[in-house]
């Protein structure tokens, strides 16, 4: 099992946004989280990224105990992942960013030698560009980007740290159909050899790509199962797909 979220709960003051949810993540899978909106899942993604701390529960890694551990400690062990907005330096080229992920991954920061020195950082981010499409942009601004160019930037800087697990946050939202389409077959390519937890609210995205897919409402676990079982669970069907 390489991810194991067990009775994970996060309150804030009175308000109990996720109330006791698992989830397992096994090495290999693409696994969804979904829910209506209000229904814990950024939360219970946050905690699992690192960026929030669990009230109570339980979040092994890799075998690691990070509960409580920092995000630092979570990217160092092998947890990349994206945000809603993308998280980029839009004054730097696309190579620029992604160089900067892969160096922290490999390098500590030095003021003295010049960053052009460290030629297997610039192979790998050029080797990340490649593979999520964007290799012929490399001298590009990122703040000139299309919207569906500036998340898969954003999914090959989370690639530069070479991570175990990828947590994608909303990978399409605001995207065009054509976006979505390009971004749903790179999550496929990049699937081959890493694991993938997604938070999607596409549901035609989520149930094309996941495996296996978890049910949040009101913070608990209301299904969990594939795909197929999920569309034809009669409670999910009344809070959220509505069919």
């Amino acid at each position: 099992m390489l991810l194991s979220a067990e009775k994970v709960a996060k309150a804030f003051g009175s308000f109990k946004a996720v109330a006791g949810a698992d989830l397992h993540v096994e090495a290999g899978e693409i696994v969804g989280l979904i829910g209506p909106n209000g229904a814990g899942k950024s939360t219970f993604f946050n905690c699992i990224a690192g960026d929030l701390r669990p009230s109570e529960g339980r979040i092994v890694f890799d075998g690691v105990d990070v509960t409580n551990a920092p995000a630092e400690t979570h990217a160092r062990l092998g947890i990349g992942r994206t945000f809603q907005v993308p998280a980029t330096f839009e004054d730097m080229t696309i190579l620029e960013n992604v160089r900067i992920a892969a160096q922290s991954r490999h390098h500590s920061w030095s003021l003295v030698r010049h960053h052009r020195a460290f030629v297997d950082v610039i192979d790998r981010a050029r080797a990340v560009l490649d593979a999520v499409g964007l290799g012929d942009k490399e001298e590009e601004l990122a703040a000139n980007l299309s919207h569906g160019e500036q998340r898969h930037l954003e999914i090959g800087i989370a690639l530069a740290t070479e991570p175990k697990l990828l947590c994608l946050d909303e990978p399409t939202a605001g995207m065009s159909v054509s976006e979505t389409r390009a971004t749903v077959e790179l999550i496929r390519q990049i699937a081959t050899d890493l694991t993938i937890l997604i938070v999607e609210h596409d549901m035609e995205v989520v149930m094309g790509l996941a495996r296996t897919i978890t049910v949040l409402h009101y913070g608990e676990v209301l299904a969990e199962g594939t795909p197929a079982e999920i569309q034809q669970n009669p409670r999910v069907q009344e809070v959220y797909l509505k069919t």
